[in-house]
């Protein structure tokens, strides 16, 4: 059910710590994600300057992983940390979706991890596109969720929902599209590079959208 306007103040004081605290729960979850990440890098070793920074050079591949985790699980937090802090109820699958939503950070960094391992590249570059692209998609549930039940406050921009569902469709799909192009021979750097834009591409959608809603 949607909150409804005859509530007492007591049951809508209620319902409002209730998303407070899952908005609390999913930054600690989040948090401990990114611990672990950092926890999975590997140390150099070596006895002289040269044989650590070579040993360093030899595990790039993980250094890379690890700053791409990063930046993925920010992005995601970030449009979380974005829409639940207009959030005042919590209705609907909102809160069953936020579960399976922190499941996907919760899983980054064991993808991680698989990601840089050795040998068959494709299952592991697509076992890791996929946990963020479900990130996304049930990121996106949740925004419809909160939309349909009306569960933000009075004040919220318009534009926020539109614009935080913009931002992880973008990244969803940046994830999605890299799929593909990791089972075409010779294509593997060119499914990373879709990663990499993604951030570079949600601005000029946001500016192409806000133009148009202008001009309406």
């Amino acid at each position: 059910m949607s909150t409804s306007t005859e509530e007492s103040p007591v049951d809508v004081e209620v319902r409002a710590i209730a998303a407070e605290r899952l908005t609390f729960f999913a930054d600690a979850v989040i948090a401990i994600a990114i611990t672990l990440l950092a926890l999975e890098l590997p140390r150099p070793e070596g006895d002289t300057n040269a044989q650590v920074l070579h040993s360093a050079y030899e595990h790039r591949a993980e250094y890379l992983a690890f700053l791409i985790s990063f930046l993925v699980v920010g992005a995601h937090w970030s449009g979380h940390h974005r829409v639940f802090r207009y959030v005042t109820a919590l209705d609907g699958r909102l809160p069953m979706l936020t579960m399976y939503w922190l499941l996907m950070q919760v899983l980054t960094p064991f993808a991680t991890k698989v990601l840089t391992g050795h040998g068959a590249f494709q299952v592991r570059f697509v076992f890791y596109a996929s946990v963020q692209a479900a990130a996304g998609v049930l990121f996106l549930l949740m925004v419809r969720e909160i939309r349909r039940y009306r569960l933000y406050r009075p004040d919220t921009p318009p534009q926020m929902l539109g614009i935080a569902a913009l931002r992880t469709f973008a990244l969803s799909g940046a994830f999605l599209v890299s799929i593909p192009l990791a089972f075409i021979p010779g294509w593997g750097h060119w499914a990373y590079v879709c990663w990499v834009a993604f951030p570079f591409a949600v601005p000029v959608v946001q500016r192409i959208v806000r133009r148009r809603s202008a001009h309406r």
